[in-house]
């Protein structure tokens, strides 16, 4: 083995910063050569003999995160597996940086079992190595380091072709902010091989004295099980995955029936700032305090859904009917180019209508054309009080055949005969469906469209649903905002998304996301109606004059998503017009939120392309909306719900592309969102969104790894460093100084 070799050491790192880099694969780890400081971010290949294995390499066969999260003190083990895939041993060395300014304590380390002696170093010393690295190595991966403690082990071999399971155990204390308390593991923050993470998890327990409210997490579609409100199970897990981002997770406790809680962002004072709202009503305990509910399935049975669908139709129609609730109202209705019912008016669930329901979901058939306007019209007609919440679940899988066919009259005819307010929840089953009728449907009465691809299972997707919506706690709800100095900031607070009103459903939570102009202290107001009685709750919120940090950067992001599915819909629903087409482009190009209609952002000279040209393609990509059905109505349809739903900031469409023809979303090499900021990749490197090509062209230069290098991070201090720490050449601009390095 060369002495080269021998020296290799493994640094796994664990900030709390976001950070990317190409295509490689994420995570804990880095391979570096102590006696050269240098990483190894790529395989090193024998030029000679392309097809060997390389010399030095390997890959993550597991991360697993293990945790308890309890107040502000999260206890948490992390074991991660991985294979020498090279073709030699090697010697590696385990570096841990240490995440929160070193709030860590109790770090123990363990390679297969066997525990290895480490030292921690303090913010000091651990940045003169870092920095040391990057001045020898000119490799400014570490630069996002500087600031932060670490901790290190003694060497320990790795032979050719073995596994080693390497365990950290350790205390963390965690963020709090108004009660939010924040818990973060960093993912991205450094490369460890070229391959995928083959397996990821993450095992959280959040528990607390108090019952724990609302739980969010901005990085990850995390599953939560709240079986018990004072210990709540968070779950990930994902195969062949490479991060795009650490994960976070925040949570907070409260005693009152419905928990809220606000945080908010505002990176310019010279700006509106945003804010995000999150909900969450608690459980009924006792069948008296749920709210019952009228309820009424409307389902296609035209000749279109025979075979599977109408199966899958009859198994989910089955599960809801065996979730109703003692003191709901319910009935079901068929459709073709008649309507038949199970009974003529609606049914209270009991053991005698259950049974009775079952048996007639069992006689369903599918045969006759689609007559959606009578359908809508037999089940609003049943509805003929407002006392209790009312809905319509309304399934199709095609256009209208029979009776009246033109959107415009559906749409009014519905409205005409839905005086008791009924939310109507449209379910588009395949691509024939007229998708812009079910979303005008959706949005007339303050509903909402699903949609369900032809490979999709029907029967999980309308269970799934039923299942969110199956236990109201908090109907007509109003939400309000006062600060402590003007009292309503009234038109202060704007732009809020979602725009309907809104019932709250025991296990959902709500997110609001909107902007503000004023700052300050003050308070939520939030009412509404129980099962008894009209209640109102007050909840303390901040709204920040500037932000000093990016923590909350991607509440912007969060809210710009939702705002360019709202911006979809107004074209799609009443119009293209110049300025929702500037605003599209404006938004898109400023948060990276690429969709078809923005298809410019993956033209690698982005940000020097001319603004006329940009405004005119993106107008002609929205003529595209005027397709009512088919695969590219489906599909525009299905996105722009998935946006004005998001529920992560980057959701869908970040750094991926909708593909109409093929439905399909091809991935986007050229744009990067770090912090606050989205870079572009082009001639230049990558470029910062925000500016033009005049500020590109008077960037002031600053030559990397040289002292003025150094000294800017003095100055600017660490917010600024994970710019630095992006290989290729960058133009960034920093508090109204653009810099290019």
């Amino acid at each position: 083995m060369s002495t080269r070799a021998s020296r290799l050491a493994l640094m796994v790192t664990a900030t709390i910063s976001s950070f990317a880099v190409g295509q490689h694969a994420f995570g804990q780890g880095v391979l570096i050569d102590p006696g050269t400081n240098r990483r190894l971010p790529s395989p090193v290949v024998n030029v000679d003999e392309p097809n060997r294995p390389p010399i030095n390499d390997y890959r993550i066969r597991e991360i697993v995160v293990n945790g308890t999260l309890d107040g502000t003190m999260a206890d948490l083990q992390i074991t991660q597996k991985f294979v020498n895939t090279g073709q030699q041993t090697m010697e590696v060395q385990f570096v841990f940086p240490l995440p929160y300014d070193g709030a860590v304590s109790h770090l123990t380390f363990l390679v297969d079992g066997e525990e290895y002696e480490g030292e921690i170093l303090d913010a000091t010393e651990a940045r003169r190595i870092y920095e040391s690295y990057v001045r020898q190595t000119k490799d400014p991966a570490l630069m996002e380091w500087i600031g932060m403690g670490l901790f290190k082990t003694s060497v320990f071999p790795v032979p050719a072709g073995s596994e080693r399971t390497v365990s950290i155990r350790y205390s963390q204390l965690c963020r709090q902010n108004l009660d939010l308390v924040e818990f973060a593991f960093p993912l991205r923050a450094a490369r460890f091989s070229s391959q995928p993470i083959e397996q990821l998890r993450f095992d959280l327990l959040v528990k607390n004295d108090t019952p724990i409210r609302n739980l969010y997490s901005p990085s990850h579609d995390i599953q939560v099980d709240r079986t018990n409100p004072r210990r709540v199970k968070v779950t990930f897990t994902a195969q062949n995955h490479v991060p795009t981002g650490d994960f976070r997770l925040f949570h907070d406790v409260g005693e009152q029936p419905v928990g809220a809680r606000l945080i908010s962002y505002r990176p310019s004072s010279d700006e509106d700032g945003y804010f995000l709202l999150f909900v969450n009503p608690d459980t009924p305990e006792s069948t008296s305090t749920k709210i019952a509910k009228r309820i009424l399935f409307v389902v296609d049975r035209s000749g279109s859904m025979t075979g599977e669908k109408i199966e899958q139709a009859k198994e989910a129609l089955h599960f809801v009917v065996d979730n109703l609730q003692e003191g709901d109202l319910f009935n079901i209705l068929t459709y073709d180019s008649s309507v038949t019912a199970f009974e003529p008016e609606l049914q209270r669930f009991d053991l005698k209508t259950h049974r009775a329901a079952l048996d007639f979901v069992d006689s369903i058939y599918a045969g006759g054309s689609t007559n959606i306007d009578a359908a809508l019209g037999v089940a609003l007609e049943q509805i003929q009080d407002s006392d209790l919440p009312n809905y319509v679940v309304f399934l199709t899988d095609g256009l209208p055949t029979a009776g009246v066919q033109s959107e415009a009259k559906i749409v009014d005819r519905v409205n005409e005969r839905n005086p008791n307010d009924a939310r109507i929840f449209c379910f588009g089953v395949g691509h024939d469906v007229n998708s812009r009728l079910l979303d005008k449907l959706a949005r007339a009465t303050q509903g909402i469209s699903n949609y369900v691809q032809p490979h999709e299972n029907l029967e999980a997707h309308l269970s799934r649903f039923y299942r969110g919506i199956q236990t109201p706690v908090l109907t007509d709800v109003a939400i309000d905002f006062d600060l402590d100095e003007s009292g309503s900031v009234g038109s202060h607070v704007n732009r809020i998304y979602p725009k309907e009103s809104q019932d709250l459903f025991a296990g959902q939570q709500l997110l609001l996301l909107g902007r503000y102009r004023t700052n300050g202290d003050g308070q939520v107001v939030i009412r509404g109606r129980t099962a008894d009685d009209t209640v109102r709750y007050h909840y303390p919120i901040e709204l920040v004059e500037h932000s000093t940090s990016d923590r909350y950067a991607f509440v912007s992001r969060l809210w710009a998503t939702r705002r360019v599915g709202q911006i979809i819909d107004e074209i799609d629903l009443q119009g293209k017009n110049q300025e929702l087409i500037d605003e599209l482009v404006q938004l898109a190009k400023k948060h990276g939120i690429v969709t078809p209609y923005t298809s410019f952002l993956a033209d690698d000279n982005v940000t020097r392309r001319r603004t006329a040209d940009v405004l005119r393609e993106a107008g002609e990509a929205a003529d595209a909306l005027q397709e009512s059905s088919g695969t590219r109505g489906f599909s525009q349809r299905a996105l722009k719900a998935q946006l004005q739903r998001a529920s992560l900031p980057a959701h869908l469409a970040q750094n991926a592309i909708l593909d109409f023809a093929g439905g399909e979303c091809v991935p986007l090499t050229n744009i990067r969102q770090i912090g606050a900021k989205t870079f572009y990749h082009g001639a230049d490197g990558w470029v910062d969104a925000d500016l033009t090509e005049e500020q590109q062209n008077s960037a002031q230069r600053i030559e990397r790894y040289g002292d003025a290098y150094f000294r800017l991070i003095d100055q600017l201090g660490t917010r600024f460093a994970k710019y630095m720490a992006i290989e290729e050449p960058v133009i960034v601009e920093y508090e109204g100084q653009v810099y290019s390095f």
